[in-house]
């Protein structure tokens, strides 16, 4: 039996929740937290996600530590169900990530330090370790692609977002079946409240007209980016 140590100043709160994960899990703990998988549990992964979302939005500090708890749970969860599987722990996920940032950040931990001082330059550099991580995994796939591997499970507003940032910085978005002038004409004056009033009443009008408006974006920017690689190709 699993033995929870709630007030053991040795245990760390993350270990404190690893251990009542462990125990929820066991035969003597919860039969929901029993029977859940990693496939079980992805729609929890993106409401929790979309509430950590709102409450940034909400600029609710309060709330926003306890939807990074939720979140750090499914993360917790998900190490766990892998760790009974013999697959890795949260141990291996730290160690991961932790190896990940040191090895993507030359520029700091390795031997380029005072070789960055731009964002860009760090996004730059960044995909550049990624891109040699990749080859010496024998993953390097197509990286002629300036898309790459977006998500495939992005948000359509963010992968339009994604399409055009990328297409715009190697200064190939004029290959795209869009109008530049208007979209210099519309940004012209923009801000936060006008452009989300303009994105709602867009998203009302394709109600009305009883259109999907995330699977007609997601629709449009996937045409952008094949007109993109055709024209490049």
């Amino acid at each position: 039996m699993h033995e929870i140590k709630a007030e053991c100043q040795t245990v760390s709160e993350l270990q404190r929740l690893m251990e009542i994960m462990a125990h929820l899990r066991s035969p003597e703990g919860c039969p929901w937290d029993q029977e859940q998988t990693h496939e079980t549990l992805t729609r929890c992964l993106v409401e929790e996600v979309s509430e950590t979302l709102e409450a940034i939005d909400e600029k609710d500090m309060e709330l926003l530590e306890e939807e990074l708890g939720d979140l750090l749970l499914q993360v917790v969860f998900h190490a766990q169900i892998a760790k009974e599987n013999g697959n890795f722990d949260m141990e291996d996920i730290a160690r991961g990530i932790s190896n990940k940032l040191v090895r993507r950040h030359p520029h700091v931990f390795g031997n380029e330090k005072g070789t960055i001082d731009q964002t860009d330059q760090v996004v730059d550099r960044w995909e550049q370790v990624k891109a040699e991580e990749k080859k010496q995994k024998g993953k390097s796939g197509d990286n002629s692609s300036i898309f790459k591997k977006l998500p495939p499970r992005l948000p359509a507003l963010l992968f339009a977002y994604d399409i055009y940032k990328r297409a715009e910085k190697v200064n190939v978005h004029t290959k795209m079946t869009l109008t530049e002038k208007k979209i210099d004409l519309l940004s012209q004056d923009l801000d936060e409240v006008k452009a989300g009033r303009a994105l709602f009443e867009l998203v009302a009008a394709c109600r009305k007209s009883g259109l999907d408006p995330e699977a007609s974006l997601r629709s449009f920017a996937s045409k952008q980016m094949k007109e993109v690689e055709k024209a490049l190709a």
